[in-house]
């Protein structure tokens, strides 16, 4: 086997007559479906070299977007996005238009160097518009409706999760396991989240949903008749009060 490279492969496929996509200036391997597109190798294996222009297919430099925002609706339902600008759709289809709707405005691109598996290190550039709107418009209505403790540790093993699936461990009983968890979670994330999306900027532009968490009664700096000031007082005692054995115990021993 003498195919050693990339630029190899490329000779035998001239030499032999096999059309392929890439040429030894541009001989970057790519990988695409509905959820993104991927780019590595040639001049991107440099950590130091910024991506050219010519490697997005996808998605518009965020510097040749257009010069105004455009903003999206989009509608959750026990977490999964049923609507895009009050449009019900299936979840291809509203993956496709929230696509196209980010890539125009230059959204969803990510320059990574990730680990893999085998123990090195590998630079991708990645295309992932819809992927990047849809992760951040379900991730604010999370921040309205999951509590603390639930939310905090749904962070924790996104990150198993993540890792099993990279790993290619799809079909393992803890992926599974962790499914029903995340399952669990979803049960009350309904609700509607506007995003603004402006030159490869997203910023959420508003919320709401009918389970939100949030009470402005309670979460006002201005007066209010719900929340009783005076109450903090102790539970900042109670709350520190760990805190305050170890501080006697190391002045007992002399510890600074």
């Amino acid at each position: 086997w003498h195919i050693r490279s990339r630029e190899d492969a490329i000779d035998y496929a001239e030499k032999h007559g096999i059309p392929v996509p890439v040429t030894k200036k541009r001989p970057y391997s790519m990988d695409r479906n509905i959820w993104h597109l991927s780019h590595e190798g040639g001049d991107l294996e440099d950590p130091w070299n910024e991506p050219k222009a010519d490697v997005y297919m996808v998605t518009t430099p965020p510097e040749q977007a257009p010069d105004k925002p455009t903003y999206v609706e989009i509608e959750f339902v026990k977490g999964v996005p049923v609507k895009l600008n009050g449009e019900a759709l299936g979840a291809v289809d509203l993956l496709a238009k929230v696509n196209d709707i980010a890539a125009a405005n230059g959204v969803g691109i990510v320059d990574i160097a990730e680990n893999r598996l085998v123990g090195m290190k590998s630079r991708g550039i990645y295309e992932t518009p819809g992927g990047t709107v849809l992760y951040y418009a379900h991730r604010e209505l999370e921040y309205l409706c999951l509590d603390r403790a639930t939310y905090h540790y749904k962070e924790q093993i996104a990150l198993r999760y993540a890792e099993l699936v990279y790993d290619g461990m799809w079909y393992s009983p803890l992926r599974e396991a962790l499914d029903a968890f995340v399952d669990a979670t979803q049960q009350t994330v309904t609700g509607v989240v506007r995003l603004k999306l402006y030159k490869g900027n997203l910023c959420s532009a508003g919320a709401k949903s009918p389970y939100s968490l949030y009470n402005e009664e309670l979460s006002t700096f201005g007066r209010d008749e719900v929340y009783n000031q005076k109450d903090a007082e102790g539970f900042i005692n109670l709350f520190g009060l760990p805190l305050k054995v170890r501080a006697l115990m190391e002045k007992r021993v002399g510890k600074s």
